[in-house]
């Protein structure tokens, strides 16, 4: 299964934000025992160094950065991801991007904790708790 994890999520994990953190790990620990195929959009690796290093020296932002790179493939974003996002009927461009590289990409399901941002989706998205929640109906 496909799974592209939306920025928001990874920081809760990385930053450690109770009480988001807990779920989100989760499931990236079922990425890191290959449960699932984690992907992240290209966007939110920069993104996420650049916040990282408003709270962490240049060393420790690397180091996490390296850490997710080991977990997730990179969902590219490319020409034709950003000419989708804009046409694309979604309110927020960046989300629309992140929509559109996660297409592109194969994925299956989107993890946020912004579901109402992503209400345009092709792409069904869910919190880390609802996937949960949907997994364990699955089972």
């Amino acid at each position: 299964m496909k799974v592209l994890f939306d920025t928001n999520v990874i920081l809760d994990v990385l930053l450690d934000r109770k009480p988001f953190s807990e779920h989100a790990s989760y499931l990236m620990s079922q990425v890191e025992r290959s449960e699932m195929n984690g992907f992240l959009c290209a966007t939110t690796v920069t993104t996420i160094h650049y916040l990282l290093s408003k709270y962490l020296d240049k060393e420790k932002s690397i180091e996490s950065i390296n850490s997710i790179m080991a977990l997730f493939e990179i969902a590219s974003v490319n020409r034709l991801v950003i000419e989708n996002a804009l046409v694309s009927k979604f309110p927020d461009f960046e989300d629309s991007v992140l929509h559109e590289s996660a297409r592109h990409a194969g994925a299956e399901y989107i993890i946020t904790r912004n579901i109402k941002d992503f209400q345009k989706s092709k792409i069904p998205a869910f919190t880390p708790t609802e996937f949960l929640s949907m997994l364990e109906s699955l089972d």
